[in-house]
């Protein structure tokens, strides 16, 4: 199975606390026969979250490396194309929706690919399926 993964379930990898069975089990169709495809600043989101983990003192250097260790053996493959869409489709989808740019690039990708959206953001997920998208996980948290 392929989806679109975002950074928030990305994430949720790194922080346990966050993880939940489903978010888990995206985990585990990334080391099989599934893959994850991501825009092309997701790397830059994912580094974003692990230096402000290290400055918090929530995750030290360490964990860090360990993290990107794992991510790297998965089946994550960056989309090319993300930034030829950034001026048009996503910056339509971002104010159809009221989302950042970042957040519309995710739902652009999974729009072209017509793959499924792996994502804990709220308003990201209503995005998607007012679009007509399906969502991973099928429930989130309260």
């Amino acid at each position: 199975m392929s989806f679109v993964l975002d950074c928030s379930v990305t994430m949720t990898w790194l922080f346990e606390h966050e993880a939940t069975q489903d978010t888990d089990e995206l985990l585990g169709k990334l080391s099989g026969p599934g893959k994850a495809i991501v825009p092309n600043h997701w790397a830059l989101e994912v580094s974003n979250v692990l230096l402000g983990a290290e400055r918090s003192k929530k995750k030290t250097p360490a964990d860090t490396t360990l993290f990107l260790n794992l991510l790297s053996k998965l089946a994550i493959e960056s989309d090319i194309h993300t930034e030829h869409h950034a001026t048009t489709t996503t910056l339509a989808l971002g104010r159809r929706h009221q989302l950042s740019s970042y957040d519309a690039a995710y739902l652009e990708l999974a729009m072209r690919l017509g793959l499924p959206l792996a994502s804990l953001d709220r308003n990201l997920r209503k995005a998607a399926q007012a679009e007509g998208i399906s969502v991973l996980p099928t429930k989130i948290p309260k």
